[in-house]
């Protein structure tokens, strides 16, 4: 077959590969398990010959050696979604952190970074010459590959076959291919905790059989999944798609056959979590990866009925403004999709938004309410208290939509840990949030 000899006409050492990366390049690779990382560490060699090299990825799985300081001016690095490797380097002071909302990555990478080198990890090519983009999916790969002149391919064997729209790419795409087999990361099993397991109790009984859900980025909205399983005929519309997603496929609970939106299929962006899930997505003709802008495009989300979206959260305050991603000027997180799967399930008819957080956290040993009068300044705000409809604690739901703020208050009081709520009460008196009559006819 002629893609054959193409193949290994292009067919280079790892290291050859990376010789087409050239000071004051722009490099783009897509995040989770499927960034290029072997590729990434090979170039990191190169580091005193280049500068002003900038690589653009994000919730990356792996450390990297161009996140430390002593590469600043020679590789730098964007986070386009901060995760927990990311902030752990962000001292070094070589890492910026972009901002950007899923559904306009498309218009962020094509229009604004313009990135001229690709980087990816893909699978063997199949018999027709076509190599799969893998868990990491379509992504955001269709939108770096609008711009990119140079495409690095590593062919990874342990790379699984995931089908899908603009999942993959022809030989003939690449400027160079190399092959280095390496397993692909896993996500650490996280153990669901007593507050998991109360704040998805909260929430179940509002997704009825039928319901398309989203599950957002964290640990209490991947805990809803695993309490799913007595659900019937559901469907699956998801930036990631995670274990509980699969578990709920293997005992039958989603099967897409109400889904209004890719009937019978699992859309999805990228998958990340374990060696069982990335065997699972290997030629499963129930999984259609899709650039992440088209699943997070807020027309697509509302085409589904009874759409059900849950996210986490870090700190919420008591007027119902959502922050996901700092608390002050401390960044944990990423913009995400969290608001277009918030405004989309809105317009979806019989569709919900949950905002799920334990009522409490620890910092330096000292316990305090995520539910608070006042945010710490400089905290971002994730999701408009006019967007927010339900937030959800161990305690409760407190629902929000189109309530007045005295209302809104006395209702996240009431789902806050019951030692924080005469504190909190207290100071939504004293700041005029709660009027000081209004309790008093009570």
């Amino acid at each position: 077959m002629a893609w054959k000899e193409e193949y290994d006409k292009k067919l280079v050492s790892i290291e050859k590969a990376v010789e087409l990366v050239e000071s004051g390049d722009l490099v783009c690779t897509p995040g989770g398990p499927c960034a290029a990382y072997d590729l990434l560490e090979t170039l990191a060699a190169r580091k005193d010959e280049l500068e002003n090299v900038r690589v653009a990825s994000a919730l990356l799985m792996k450390p990297l050696p161009h996140f430390d300081a002593s590469f600043k001016g020679h590789i730098g690095h964007i986070a386009l979604f901060l995760g927990p490797l990311e902030r752990m380097f962000m001292p070094q002071d070589n890492i910026e952190v972009l901002s950007c909302s899923f559904s306009h990555f498309d218009s962020l990478i094509s229009y604004r970074l313009k990135p001229n080198v690709l980087m990816i990890s893909c699978s063997e090519p199949d018999s027709r010459g076509y190599m799969s983009f893998g868990p990491g999916g379509a992504s955001v790969i269709h939108s770096i590959r609008k711009t990119a002149q140079k495409i690095i391919v590593q062919v990874n064997k342990k790379v699984p076959h995931v089908f899908g729209t603009h999942a993959m790419m022809h030989v003939r795409e690449a400027d160079c291919i190399c092959e280095h087999e390496s397993p692909l990361p896993i996500l650490p099993d996280i153990p669901v905790n007593d507050t998991h397991r109360q704040i998805a109790s909260h929430i179940i009984d509002h997704i009825p059989d039928g319901a398309t859900i989203q599950l957002g980025l964290g640990e209490i909205a991947n805990a809803v999944g695993f309490f799913l399983k007595d659900k019937r005929d559901l469907g699956a519309h998801t930036e990631m798609l995670t274990d509980s997603m699969m578990d709920l496929c293997m005992e039958g609970a989603i099967n897409g056959s109400k889904k209004k939106f890719f009937p019978g299929k699992i859309s999805f962006g990228f998958g990340v979590g374990s060696t069982e899930l990335y065997d699972f997505m290997d030629h499963n003709p129930m999984l259609e990866s899709m650039p992440i802008h088209y699943i997070t495009d807020i027309r697509n989300i509302a085409m589904m009925d009874n759409f059900i979206s849950v996210n986490n959260a870090l700190t919420v305050d008591l007027t119902g403004q959502v922050s996901s991603e700092s608390i002050g000027f401390t960044m944990y997180s990423g913009t995400g999709g969290q608001l277009d799967f918030v405004r989309g399930a809105h317009y979806s008819k019989g569709g919900k938004s949950f905002i799920a957080l334990g009522a409490t956290g620890e910092s330096k040993g000292k316990v305090f309410s995520r539910i608070s009068t006042r945010l710490v300044p400089g905290t971002i705000i994730t999701t408009p208290r006019s967007d927010v409809q339900y937030v959800v604690t161990e305690y409760g739901i407190a629902d929000l939509w189109v309530k007045s703020i005295p209302e809104r208050a006395e209702a996240m009081i009431s789902i806050a840990h019951p030692d924080f709520r005469d504190s909190l009460m207290d100071e939504a008196i004293e700041a005029g949030i709660i009027p000081k009559k209004a309790v008093m006819t009570k």
